[in-house]
């Protein structure tokens, strides 16, 4: 992959009244119940932001000059490259800009971790991320493959190579972060971190101080309620 680094669009440009909160098929599965309080911080904090849920693999339907604020790698690479007119930033970046906001703390706690590797050539994700961790009083440790450096969790071979190889290349990649807390903001690598047993925490839940749930469904569980869940939305 290139080392090109790809800008998000500067939040001094964001046309607050054309700006979607996206959250990502996957996290309409899981956790689904963290939609609405994200959507609410960034409406209290941010702007008048409306909820978009129509699936980064079809036509958005916005108007032109529309930001989309996303949590899924995926969904930012889709909606800014596929879709003319769509500019995208990540929900990390918006927060780690605002002033006054109330983080919960988590003293003494000490993380790994696992950049999506979809904003491997966004850098200014990465930074956001550990800000936020930094401003919750999180110690971060990072392996050597993290950043513009991450590799994949091993999600995105589903369908490619047998099950069987998938789960090694997840439990490979787990053993590969320093610590066995680790932190990640991609509902697939949730998914790989426990496989790799791990303790996943996702970052939507720090931020809004829940619990990470574990993911025990099988692979083959998880994507075809993914790929259901997509096809009606």
């Amino acid at each position: 992959m290139s080392g090109r680094t790809i800008p998000s669009v500067a939040l001094t440009s964001i046309d607050r009244e054309n700006c979607w909160f996206n959250p990502g098929c996957a996290m309409s599965l899981y956790p689904p119940e963290l939609v609405e309080p994200m959507l609410a911080l960034l409406r209290e904090h941010f702007a008048p932001v409306k909820l978009h849920t129509v699936c980064c693999r079809h036509d958005p339907g916005l108007p032109a000059g529309a930001v989309i604020i996303n949590n899924c790698a995926g969904c930012d690479r889709r909606f800014r490259s596929e879709y003319p007119g769509v500019k995208t930033i990540t929900f990390w970046e918006i927060l780690d800009h605002l002033d006054g906001l109330c983080l919960p703390k988590y003293d003494g706690l000490t993380v790994s971790v696992h950049d999506s590797c979809s904003f491997r050539q966004k850098p200014q994700v990465h930074a956001a991320v550990r800000n936020i961790l930094r401003k919750m009083n999180i110690k971060v440790v990072d392996s050597e493959l993290s950043g513009t450096k991450s590799i994949c969790c091993g999600d995105n071979f589903y369908s490619h190579i047998p099950n069987e190889q998938v789960a090694e290349f997840q439990k490979k990649r787990a053993a590969q972060m320093p610590c066995d807390d680790v932190v990640v903001y991609c509902i697939g690598c949730v998914r790989s971190m426990t496989v790799g047993g791990k303790r996943p925490l996702y970052m939507p839940d720090l931020v809004l101080a829940r619990q990470t749930k574990r993911m025990d469904n099988t692979l083959d569980e998880y994507h075809n309620e993914l790929k259901e869940y997509i096809a009606g939305h």
